[in-house]
């Protein structure tokens, strides 16, 4: 069978005219850096960078059993949430592992949209569609929905100018709707993936084009994939697909706070209640490097001086531009948690020197 055709955002040809290297990621073919990852990191750190990132998934959930039916499809509680505000959290396997991580939002009673990861957009929406009741209106909008990334420090200040309401006045993980921006009619979050303060503006396809090109023109840099991961690494934010997988479970890649064990029943319980009653085997750790050298993912890991059984994997890895060191995360087992653990990576056939250290790596000033 042939590979399917690579898609294209709305703003593909906006990338193109400036100059951005294209890869294929999820699918898609997207912009991974427009001049050097090193200066779009630090726009974003510094001042406001603005992401394509309509390759998400959008789907969209109503009917009068919705919130009860979100509420045994992810491990967190549904009742927390009220219209204008969202959650990030997990579909889960029964044996614990991890579908996707997705975000929740509340648009009023019993409407939900909920935005999952590129790559897992069809198993996503048959997996959910599968378990949800057959009367229940649960639509994919993620063809013809767009959705732009602005963050960063002044992100509130470039956006500000080209909104009709108060964006500035948005709580984290929470949103507008109705929002007009640059004229254009738009649904806007205020959450972010790169550890700094950010927007995300979900608008229709043909609204993309005329969004981007005034908020380009309102002083943001354009930024490429290439950037959103050592930014979003810095913050210790997870990957699906590197960190998160259907075989890691939430307690493993240190996603607990998720979990809200007060609540009812829901789809891998009672796996996620016998890994806390007898602990995990394996937890995600942050770690730098003390010899100079770039983790990358799927680099093993060894105790000091052990043979040739490696104790873990690399999941991410990367040379931070903020701490100008190399950084990364990985699976390993009891005896290597703690900050200031000891272990080695193998880099290019050599064992380097790292150690386990608290994280987020990068956390901006309040």
């Amino acid at each position: 069978m042939e590979n399917a055709p690579l898609k294209r955002t709305p703003l593909y040809d906006s990338h193109i005219a400036r100059g951005a290297r294209i890869v294929e990621f999820a699918g898609f073919q997207m912009p991974v850096v427009y001049t050097e990852v090193r200066d779009e990191h630090r726009a974003v750190r510094t001042g406001c960078g603005i992401f394509d990132v309509s390759h998400m998934g959008e789907f969209e959930l109503t009917g009068d059993r919705s919130r009860t039916a979100l509420q045994t499809l992810v491990p967190s509680d549904i009742d927390r949430l009220e219209p204008g505000r969202a959650l990030y959290t997990v579909l889960l396997r029964p044996e614990g592992g991890i579908v996707d991580d997705l975000i929740i939002m509340q648009r009023a009673k019993d409407d939900y949209l909920i935005t999952v990861n590129a790559s897992n957009i069809a198993k996503d929406f048959d997996w959910m569609r599968s378990r949800l009741p057959a009367d229940l209106h649960f639509v994919d909008r993620s063809a013809s929905t767009a959705l732009i990334a602005v963050q960063g420090p002044r992100a509130v200040d470039v956006l500000t100018p080209l909104t009709d309401r108060p964006v500035a006045a948005l709580r984290t993980m929470s949103f507008l709707k109705g929002v007009r921006v640059a004229g254009r009619p738009a649904l806007v979050s205020r959450s972010g993936y790169t550890g700094e303060d950010g927007f995300e503006l979900y608008v229709d396809n043909g609204d993309a084009t005329h969004i981007w090109s005034t908020l380009l023109a309102a002083g943001a840099t354009p930024t490429g994939l290439g950037a959103r991961d050592t930014l979003r690494l810095e913050a210790r934010l997870p990957l699906y697909g590197n960190d998160l997988s259907d075989t890691t479970s939430p307690l493993e890649a240190g996603l607990g706070w998720i979990v809200h064990w007060t609540k009812g029943d829901f789809i891998g319980r009672a796996s996620l209640e016998a890994q806390r009653a007898n602990g995990v085997l394996r937890r995600l750790v942050g770690f730098k490097m003390i010899e100079p050298s770039i983790p990358r993912h799927g680099h093993r890991v060894f105790a000091p001086g052990a043979d040739e059984t490696p104790i873990g994997e690399v999941t991410s890895g990367t040379h931070s531009p903020t701490l100008e060191i190399g950084i990364g995360l990985a699976y390993v087992p009891p005896g290597f948690w703690e900050p200031g653990s000891a272990f080695e990576v193998e880099v290019r056939k050599q064992r380097r020197r790292a150690e386990v250290v608290k994280t987020p790596f990068y956390r901006r000033k309040a």
